[in-house]
C-alpha cells in the first residue's frame, strides 16, 4: 500500500531539506546529528559481523530461537504462540521500527506532531475519515478473539521490549533528523495499519464525481462513460457459469432521489492509487511438471524503502507458515506453510457511500425519519509540532462520520454537509483470518478462515498438498439495488441504507474447475448474470493476458510462472493499434513524425525496458485521451469529475469510432476520429522528440522505476532511476511508483519449493547492507529460494546466525 501520499513528502521533505542548514523548530543542529556518539554514524552496519550473544526479554515464558538466513530473513522456533509472536514483534521492530510507527502516525492523522502546520489539513481529514474510530473497533473485536488477544498482545510486548533497548546511540537514523522519539507500541497501531490498508485498498468510490457528472450528462452518456460492464472482461469466475438466484433483495425506495446539490461540484476527496492491485493464480497439478498445485501471489502497491514487507517464518508445534508479514502487524499476510499456500489481491469494489445530512444547532442534531437525533459529537486534538493544537469537531450520525462540512476541506457559510458510510469503519478483525490461514491444513479450514475477513474485499486463491485449488471473491459486499451507492444520497430516510450483506455463500467462487487454473488480475469477479450488483474499478487485460497463457500452458514449472509474473505483453496496445492504423495516413505525417511512427506501427507489443515503442505508445495514448474527454470533462476549473477508464475509451472507440464525445463541443466544426489521432500523435511527438534528444526514449528511461525513501526527501536513501519495464495493463506491472511488491511463487510438492523476492531489504536501516540489497535483482526479475526451515534443519548452510531469547 502507499502509506505516505504526496502531502505528506512535500512536508517531509521541507523537513529534512531544513534539517541540514536550519534549526526549524525543534529539529536539531547539525551538532547533534554529526555527533560521533550519538549521531547517524552509529546506524552503520558492518558487513559481516552478526552477534551472537543469548538475549533476555522480560515476558516470554519460554526459550526461542532466531535463525537468520543469508538475506537476513528471521526464522523464528518458539514453544508456543505467545513466544512466537512476542519474539516478531521484537526482531521486526529492531530492524523496522522508525517504518512501522511512521505509518500508524499517517493512519492516525498524527503527522503534524512531527512535521508541523503543513499536516495539519491531512490530520484533519484522517480524523474525519475515522481511522482511529474504526480502530477502537477494531482493538474490541481482537480483544474479543482469544487467539488474537494472544498474537497482538505478544507482539506489542516484543515491540516495546526493543524500545525499551533504545538509546539515542541506536535510535534508527530517522528519529535523529527529524528529532522525536519512538513511544510506546499500544495494540491500537496494529489496528491502525489494518484500517490504512482498507483505506489504500476499499477507500475508493466515485460517488462526488459521479453526483456531478449526472448533473452535466444525461443517464445515456453517464452510463457510456462509467459502464458497469467491459465486453472485453474475462473474469474470474469464467464467463457461463451458473449463479444460484439471489436469496437476498435489496428494495429501491418508492421514488429513489439523486442529491444534486451544486456544492458537491468542487468537494474533493483524497483517493489511493487506482491501480492498487494484484495478480494472483493457482494451476492444479494437472498442468504442472511436478504434478502438484503451484501457487503465484504478486500484490501491486506503492513502492518505498523500508519495503512494505518483512519476510518472516513461524515455527511453533501448531503452525510452520512463511512468507511476507506487514510491519506492525502479527503473523504472515501473504504466504504458505506445510500443507496449503494462498495468496491475495484487491477485489476493487465500491464499499463507500455519502448521504446529505441536514443539521440544526450547529452540527448538535440532525433529521433522520422525520425527527431530529442528536449527532455524536467527537473532539479531535490534533497536536502540532511549533505551533498551537488544533482542534477539530467531527460530527458522528447513523451513516458514519461527517467528513465535508462548513468548517472542511473550507469554511463556508450554507455548504452541504455530507457523513460517508464505509464498510471499514464497521469492527472487524481481520487478523483471525490470516491467523486461521496460517495454521490451515486443507480448504476446509482456508474456507473458514475466510468467514472472519470483512474488507477490504479480496480475492483469496488457495492450494493445498492434497491437490486442491480455489478462488474466492471474499469479503462484506452491501445488499445494494441497482445503482445504489453510485450517488450522494439523502440522509435523512432510513430507505437509502444497506440493506444487509450478500451472504457469503453466495459470494462469487470456484473449487477445482475444469480448465485446471483459478485466476485474477483485479478484473470483474462475474459477467452480468451474477445476481447481485457489485459496483468498483475494475482491471481487465491483465486478466486476459494471464488466462491466455495459463489456457495454453502444459508441464508447468515454477521458472514458468516465474516467466509469467514477469511478462511484458500490452493487450491493451495490441488491442487498441489495429484501430489507430485506420486513423492514421502515415503518408501525410512530417518527416519529424516519420520515424516515431515506424516505431510504433512495427512495435511486437512488449513493453519490456528497452523498448522505444512503448513510451511512444504510453504518450500517444494519454495525448489521445486528453484530446477526446477535456472538453466534457473540464466545464470548468473546480468542477470535480472522474475521466472514464482507459479500458472505456478503448472499449467505445472500437464499438464506434464516431461516437458523439469525439467532437469537440467547444468548436463549431464537427471533429472526426482521424483528426483527433492525427493531432494527438503530432503533440506526442514534441515530448517524445525531446526525450529521444536526451537519449531517454526507452521505457526504462523514459518512466523506469523510482523506490523511495517513505520520507520522500532523502535520495541517498532511495534507488531511483531503476530501468524497468512493464506498466498499466501489463502482467508486470511495474510503473514509475508502484508495482509489484511480493513476487511469490509456491510448488506444494511434498517438500515445499518455494521462491519470491520484493524490492528491498529486510533492514529498514539506510546504513545496513540489507537494505536495498534485492532491488537490482528484482529489476532484473530474479527470485531467491526461501527457506522454511524444520527443527532438525538447525544445521543448514544457509543459516549465517542465531540469536537465542530466553525470559527473565
Amino acid at each position: 500500500m502507499k502509506i505516505i501520499p504526496a502531502v505528506i513528502a512535500a512536508a517531509v521533505t521541507l523537513s529534512l531539506t531544513y534539517a541540514f542548514s536550519h534549526k526549524l523548530g525543534q529539529i536539531p543542529p547539525l551538532g547533534s546529528l554529526l555527533s560521533p556518539q550519538t549521531g547517524f554514524w552509529q546506524n552503520a552496519e558492518p558487513i559481516g559481523e552478526f552477534p551472537h550473544e543469548p538475549l533476555i526479554l522480560p515476558g516470554l515464558t519460554g526459550k526461542t530461537e532466531v535463525w537468520y538466513d543469508d538475506r537476513m530473513v528471521p526464522h523464528i522456533f518458539a514453544d508456543n504462540e505467545a513466544d512466537a509472536y512476542y519474539v516478531q514483534g521484537y526482531v521486526t521492530a529492531r530492524d523496522r521500527l522508525w517504518q512501522m510507527e511512521l505509518q500508524t502516525y499517517a493512519a492516525a492523522g498524527r503527522l503534524s506532531e512531527i512535521l508541523g502546520p503543513k499536516m495539519i489539513a491531512y490530520d484533519r481529514n484522517q480524523r474525519r475519515r475515522g481511522m482511529v474510530y474504526a480502530a477502537e473497533g477494531t482493538v474490541r473485536e481482537m480483544l474479543g478473539d482469544p487467539a488474537i488477544k494472544v498474537a497482538v498482545t505478544s507482539y506489542a510486548a516484543g515491540i516495546n521490549a526493543y524500545i525499551a533497548t533504545l538509546t539515542p546511540a541506536t535510535l534508527p537514523v530517522e528519529y535523529k533528523i527529524l528529532d522525536y522519539k519512538p513511544e510506546r507500541w499500544d495494540i491500537i497501531k496494529s489496528a491502525l495499519l489494518l484500517k490504512y490498508m482498507a483505506h489504500d485498498l476499499a477507500g475508493f468510490c466515485n460517488d462526488l464525481e459521479y453526483t456531478n457528472a449526472r448533473r452535466l450528462f444525461s443517464m445515456k452518456d453517464f452510463n457510456l462513460m462509467y459502464p458497469d460492464f467491459h465486453e472485453l472482461t474475462d473474469p474470474i469466475i469464467p464467463k457461463g457459469t451458473a449463479f444460484l438466484p439471489a436469496s437476498v433483495k435489496a428494495i429501491p425506495p418508492p421514488d429513489s432521489l439523486l442529491a444534486r446539490d451544486a456544492a458537491f461540484m468542487h468537494f474533493k476527496e483524497d483517493k489511493p492509487d487506482p491501480d492498487n492491485g494484484s495478480n494472483n493464480w493457482a494451476v492444479a497439478g494437472s498442468k504442472t511438471r511436478s504434478g502438484a498445485p503451484i501457487l503465484c501471489s504478486d500484490p501491486h502497491l506503492g513502492l518505498s524503502l523500508p519495503s512494505l514487507w518483512y519476510e518472516i517464518q513461524l515455527h511453533t508445534p501448531d503452525m510452520n507458515v512463511y512468507g511476507a508479514s506487514l510491519p506492525g502487524s502479527p503473523g504472515v499476510i501473504i504466504g504458505f506453510n506445510d500443507h496449503i499456500a494462498w495468496g491475495v489481491t484487491n477485489g476493487e469494489e465500491d464499499v463507500k457511500d455519502y448521504y446529505q445530512v441536514q443539521f440544526r444547532n450547529g452540527r448538535q442534531e440532525y433529521l433522520f425519519n422525520g425527527s431530529y437525533r442528536k449527532a455524536d459529537l467527537r473532539i479531535e486534538t490534533i497536536k502540532v509540532r511549533g505551533a498551537a493544537t488544533v482542534y477539530d469537531t467531527v460530527a458522528y450520525t447513523v451513516w458514519g462520520p461527517v467528513i465535508f462540512d462548513n468548517t472542511f476541506p473550507d469554511k463556508i457559510t450554507g455548504t452541504a454537509f455530507l457523513a460517508m458510510h464505509w464498510k471499514a469503519l464497521d469492527p472487524s478483525n481481520e487478523l483471525a483470518a490470516f491467523n486461521r490461514l496460517n495454521k490451515a491444513r486443507n480448504y476446509d479450514d482456508y474456507l473458514h478462515a475466510l468467514t472472519f475477513y470483512t474488507c477490504p474485499a479480496q480475492n483469496f486463491v488457495f492450494a493445498d498438498k492434497a491437490g486442491d485449488i480455489a478462488i474466492w471473491h471474499n469479503g462484506q459486499y452491501p445488499l445494494r439495488w441497482k445503482d445504489q451507492g453510485k450517488w450522494i444520497m439523502p440522509g435523512n430516510d432510513s430507505t437509502y441504507a444497506w440493506q444487509g450483506f450478500i451472504p457469503h455463500d453466495e459470494l462469487p467462487h470456484i473449487k477445482n474447475p475444469g480448465r485446471g487454473f483459478v485466476s485474477s488480475a483485479n478484473q470483474r469477479a462475474t459477467d452480468s448474470t451474477y445476481p447481485y450488483p457489485l459496483y468498483g474499478s475494475f482491471d481487465l487485460f491483465r486478466g486476459v493476458r494471464i488466462n491466455e497463457r495459463l489456457s495454453a500452458m502444459s508441464a508447468i514449472t515454477p521458472q514458468d510462472m516465474m516467466q509469467l509474473q514477469n511478462d511484458d505483453k500490452n493487450l491493451f496496445a495490441a488491442t487498441a493499434m489495429p484501430m489507430i492504423r485506420q486513423h492514421i495516413d502515415s503518408s501525410s505525417l512530417t518527416a519529424a513524425e516519420q520515424p516515431y511512427w515506424q516505431l510504433l506501427s512495427s512495435w511486437d507489443f512488449m513493453a519490456t525496458p528497452d523498448s522505444k515503442a512503448a513510451t511512444i505508445f504510453n504518450q500517444f495514448w494519454q495525448k489521445l485521451e486528453d484530446t477526446i474527454w477535456q472538453d466534457e470533462l473540464r466545464p470548468n476549473d473546480s468542477t470535480v469529475l472522474a475521466w472514464p477508464q482507459s479500458i472505456t475509451t478503448l472499449q467505445l472507440l472500437l464499438r464506434d469510432t464516431s461516437m458523439h464525445f469525439i467532437d469537440n463541443i467547444n468548436t463549431p466544426q464537427r471533429e472526426t476520429l482521424s483528426q483527433l489521432v492525427h493531432g494527438a500523435f503530432a503533440t506526442a511527438v514534441k515530448t517524445l522528440a525531446a526525450l529521444n534528444t536526451a537519449g531517454q526514449l526507452e521505457l526504462g528511461k523514459a518512466r523506469g522505476t523510482d523506490i523511495n525513501h517513505l520520507s520522500r526527501g532523502i535520495p541517498a536513501f532511495s534507488a531511483q532511476h531503476l530501468n524497468t519495464g512493464g506498466g498499466q495493463h501489463i502482467v508486470n506491472a511495474t510503473k514509475q511508483t508502484h508495482g509489484p511488491s511480493w513476487r511469490m511463487v509456491v510448488q506444494l510438492t511434498d517438500k515445499t519449493e518455494a521462491y519470491g523476492i520484493y524490492p528491498g531489504g529486510q533492514s529498514g536501516n539506510p546504513g545496513s547492507p540489507f537494505y536495498d540489497n534485492s532491488v537490482n535483482d528484482w529489476v532484473a526479475g530474479k527470485y531467491y529460494l526461501l527457506h522454511i526451515f524444520s527443527p532438525e534443519e538447525k544445521d543448514n548452510a544457509v543459516i549465517r546466525y542465531k540469536l537465542v531469547f530466553t525470559g527473565k
